[in-house]
């Protein structure tokens, strides 16, 4: 759960897009600087190659930020919170068992 929250987070933050526009845009730049070196034929498939590489990249990155998470913290975030609420109920209950028995004894 608190792995694909992570996930769609970092997918919908849209960096992972811009890093593929970027690369995208600067082959172009670069083809376009050289274009007396290459064919048009040769212009297009390495844009079109480098795209894809580069998304794949982009996924890679993904799957090793995702392999990479570590839960320990969450972990032990989440158990710090659950034995702060059973020592509460254990102190609720403590104090209302005191006070009836209290409340008994002040009445006999």
């Amino acid at each position: 759960m608190i792995i694909e929250r992570f996930s769609k987070t970092v997918i919908a933050s849209g960096i992972l897009r811009f890093y593929v526009a970027t690369g995208f845009f600067g082959i172009s730049l670069f083809f376009l600087f050289n274009v007396n070196l290459f064919t048009p034929m040769e212009i297009v498939l390495g844009i079109v190659f480098a795209t894809v590489f580069l998304k794949t990249l982009s996924n890679v990155m993904l799957s090793l930020l995702i392999l990479l998470f570590n839960l320990d913290n969450k972990k032990a975030e989440l158990d710090f919170k659950y034995h702060t609420q059973k020592i509460d109920e254990l102190l609720s209950e403590l104090t209302t068992v005191d006070s009836n028995s209290k409340n008994t004894s002040t009445t006999n």
